[in-house]
């Protein structure tokens, strides 16, 4: 069966594909950084230690013209797939027999060659997505795409949290491994788009790179850029230490794990199945303006009433939180939507991995920020410093409307 024949397989292929991607994503992310905080780990080390692994997303673009340049009849996108798939399982494979702490120094590396593969992996799925769709559906593509992810980060992230209890530490490894490399027979029946397979190595390489030189001249490309680094600060900060202001307000590892796992991936996959769906339907960076508005200003609430009621546990945390992961969807995927639309199909691998590398840096730049502010003003002052960060990319999106060229396909 081909994946990519019709909409509907389409979906079902990348939701799959990102699901490997979402979940070790929330194993490392979401369970790991709480564990060691019920370890008494500092939050200024568990943030260190976040900001180091999402390095190898940050510098993606610099091997993605390879996954551009080395297509041919025998080597596809889908062999660049199946093979990233198969060094992030031999990557994971050693967590079933090491300790999560005693063995920290061995776990490092392995981790580190894991996320390259991952960083790898979402390179060729966004190259082969950008040539195998049209513009008009990429928003609700997108959608399903950030659903699969987030199932995945629930599953690992928060389900983790809640199955460690039960069936042990190496029982959800093993389940781990399943799903990050379960998608290998969906990608083994798809077809690679044929227009990248029949030039020369060399024509095609000097085809990528004449693409290149002109993405450089474009404007709006480093518009996009900038956008991408400073745009999702705000959630991107404060996503990987939900885990640890939740244990500081007294919540039990339980209750983190039902709560991460539960209404807040929920709603995160309701806001991107929404935001993807208006997306395709709205001016495309009007859209993305309000949805940077629809995080931030729930992560302002939830602040302020952090802050007026002295760090108190109580509901008023849980329903900033889900609000602000209604607001994370719909950024998350009408972003994303944008982004393809600025990138050119002969580059895709390069274009929007560079796009996407800087989505990662900004998560390591305001990771490493989050800790410090944390530790020197505390949270609610933190989330109020890294919300007015986010704020400062809006006037990018209007010097990007006012630099379109006439065949922006963001103009939908």
């Amino acid at each position: 069966m081909d994946f990519l024949a019709t909409p509907t397989r389409r979906r079902l292929l990348f939701s799959a594909l990102y699901l490997s991607e979402g979940a070790p994503i929330g194993f490392i992310w979401l369970a790991l950084p709480t564990w060691l905080r019920l370890a008494d780990v500092s939050v200024e080390k568990i943030t260190t230690l976040t900001a180091l692994l999402v390095v190898p997303w940050t510098f993606k673009f610099a091997w993605a013209p390879l996954i551009d340049v080395l297509q041919n009849r025998w080597w596809t996108v889908r062999h660049w797939i199946v093979s990233a798939q198969l060094v992030m399982g031999g990557a994971l494979l050693p967590l079933l027999w090491l300790d999560l702490q005693q063995d920290f120094a061995i776990i490092l590396p392995l981790l580190l060659t894991h996320a390259f593969a991952a960083a790898t992996q979402d390179v060729a799925i966004d190259a082969l997505c950008i040539a195998t769709t049209d513009p008009l559906e990429r928003g609700r593509l997108n959608g399903w795409m950030q659903a699969g992810m987030l199932l995945g980060r629930a599953a690992f992230g928060g389900g983790a949290l809640l199955l460690s209890t039960r069936i042990g530490t190496s029982a959800v490894v093993t389940l781990l491994l399943a799903v990050t490399t379960g998608s290998l027979v969906m990608v083994l029946g798809s077809r690679p788009p044929a227009t990248m397979t029949k030039r020369k190595l060399t024509e095609q390489g000097r085809h990528v790179f004449g693409e290149l030189r002109q993405s450089l001249r474009e404007r709006r490309t480093w518009l996009g850029l900038a956008f991408a680094f400073i745009g999702g600060a705000a959630f991107k900060s404060l996503e990987v230490v939900i885990g640890p202001f939740l244990v500081d307000r007294g919540y039990t590892e339980d209750e983190i794990g039902l709560f991460t796992a539960g209404p807040m991936i929920g709603l995160m996959i309701c806001g991107s199945l929404a935001g993807g769906w208006v997306a395709d339907r709205m001016q495309r960076r009007n859209f993305v303006a309000a949805a940077l508005l629809s995080f931030v200003v729930p992560i302002c609430g939830l602040a302020l009433s952090d802050l007026w009621l002295d760090g108190q546990r109580g509901p008023h945390l849980l329903v900033g939180l889900a609000l602000t992961a209604f607001g994370i969807g719909v950024f998350t995927a009408a972003s994303y939507a944008m982004f393809m639309d600025l990138t050119r199909p002969a580059i895709a691998a390069t274009q929007f991995s560079a796009f996407m590398g800087a989505t990662n840096g900004c998560e390591s730049w305001s990771s490493f920020a989050i800790g410090r502010l944390i530790a020197s003003n505390g949270y609610a002052t933190a989330f109020l410093v890294m919300s007015a960060a986010s704020l400062t990319a809006l006037p990018l999106l209007k010097l990007m409307n006012q630099n379109s060229s006439v065949d922006d396909r963001s103009d939908i």
